[in-house]
């Protein structure tokens, strides 16, 4: 037998696993970059030769008004990265005779939550928030008077924007990390200072992807950018962010927002093969879910982000990637159904009312979508309150639409084996157990590939 480690939950358990598993991974998505010997002179040396534009200080007059936007705390970049490239770019436009009172500071968390002071100090420093105050803000896509809409693409898309960005004289966005193709480019914009208006089109079961190779949600972004940029009569700068870890820069890019993005992912495709040549496709799928989430940072998890925002969706690549069409697929995780009403009061509706009648995201798009997306009572609670939007409730139920690909999915070790059967999926009391199930599913000789999810196992 193979004894290995997984996550679950807040801990890890230890599983045997049969001798003919193949064990996938161990590092992360990839290989890691090198982290840089000083992230502050990383910036800098970014700063000092930015890619197509001229640096900050040559793109601003005297007394212009400059807006600075940041990727918000979701994301997964828990070092300086922010507030060292604010502070750089603060200095530049200072010399170039733009007080800080002219500069606004705006957190892209589009249709993620309000943060509080408090919670953006640990991404931004207690000092630089403070000395911003009031001029330190979050967007709010719901919020007319602070929104502009830009009309449409050649191909038809939405572009609506944050006030600031139309109104500034410059507007600098600062993305803190790029996680394989999925986000940074124009995303960091028309999604993180935009509306559900534009949102839409990309936010579907089909329209978001983490390829780094020909991405085409990025392609729609990149044709928002486009227009916007047309529309503005000026570019954006950028500030485009690998990680080497989760806390220090591995390499960073600044500039026009297509440049560093094509920067960026020269960087990325060197790195990263294609996952569907890593190994052979195998009947079964077996890994650990640790108890977080992006949409839990500062918040407790649910059955939602735990089962599939994170069990099908980001870590449910591996599905396609390594199993057969018609894979079993096994998590080990507790899942307990706990609910956050201050940062998700839309999710347990969703649980509760619209997974019952429908597990196909398609579906679910199709019927539920544009309430959730008008809901008043919800849409207050984004607005005054620090919840998530209600469309957002719909949007992590995408992932399901793996459940074509996989036949069926084994939750090891639920605490309440009701919570998995709720959504289809079946309880079992351990890896092992669920192993044997699939085992008399597949075969007692099916091939089973687990994903090493702690580096040296």
């Amino acid at each position: 037998m193979i004894e290995q480690t997984l996550f679950f939950g807040d801990t890890s358990i230890e599983v045997s696993l049969p001798d003919r598993t193949r064990l996938v991974g161990g590092e992360g998505p990839g290989p890691r970059l090198e982290p840089v010997a000083d992230q502050e002179a990383a910036v800098r040396a970014a700063l000092a030769e930015p890619l197509g534009l001229p640096r900050v200080g040559q793109l601003v007059r005297p007394g212009a008004r400059v807006l600075i936007a940041f990727d918000d705390p979701t994301a997964p970049s828990f070092g300086p990265i922010r507030r060292l490239a604010i502070e750089a770019i603060l200095e530049e436009l200072a010399e170039a005779g733009v007080p800080e009172e002219n500069v606004s500071l705006v957190c892209a968390n589009g249709l993620h939550r309000r943060w509080t002071h408090q919670e953006l100090a640990s991404i931004l420093g207690q000092e630089l928030v403070q000395r911003f105050g009031s001029r330190l803000t979050c967007h709010d896509a719901e919020d007319p008077d602070n929104l502009t809409y830009m009309g449409t693409t050649a191909g038809g898309y939405d572009v609506e924007v944050h006030r600031l960005v139309t109104e500034s004289d410059l507007t600098v966005y600062i993305n803190a990390a790029c996680y394989l193709g999925f986000n940074g480019g124009w995303k960091s914009v028309c999604v993180g200072l935009s509306t559900w208006r534009s949102i839409r089109w990309t936010h579907t079961p089909d329209g978001m992807t983490m390829s780094v190779r020909g991405n085409r949600m990025h392609g729609v972004f990149d044709e928002m950018g486009q227009h916007l940029e047309s529309k503005l009569g000026r570019r954006v700068f950028k500030v485009e962010t690998l990680l080497a870890n989760p806390a220090i820069i591995g390499r960073v890019f600044a500039g026009g927002v297509d440049e560093t993005r094509a920067a960026a992912l020269e960087v990325q495709t060197s790195l990263y093969q294609p996952r569907r040549a890593a190994a052979e496709p195998a009947d079964v799928v077996i890994y650990g879910l640790p108890a977080w989430s992006p949409y839990a940072t500062f918040a407790r998890m649910n059955p939602i982000l735990t089962l599939i925002s994170s069990g099908l969706g980001y870590l449910g690549g591996y599905i396609q990637a390594l199993g057969k069409p018609g894979c079993s697929v096994i998590m080990a995780t507790p899942c307990p159904e706990d609910w956050d009403l201050e940062h998700h009061p839309s999710y347990p509706e969703v649980w509760k009312r619209v997974l019952p009648e429908t597990l196909d995201p398609y579906e679910i798009t199709a019927r539920f979508m544009d309430e959730f997306a008008s809901r008043a009572d919800y849409i207050e609670r984004y607005r005054n309150g620090y919840a998530f939007h209600p469309v957002h409730g719909i949007l992590a139920t995408h992932p399901l639409k793996r459940l074509r690909h996989a036949a069926r999915v084994f939750v090891a070790g639920a605490e309440d084996p009701a919570v998995p059967r709720h959504v289809g999926f079946i309880p079992t009391a351990s890896v092992e157990e669920a192993i044997a199930e699939a085992e008399r599913i597949h075969g007692r000789d099916c091939s089973i590939v687990c994903i090493k999810q702690f580096a040296g196992m």
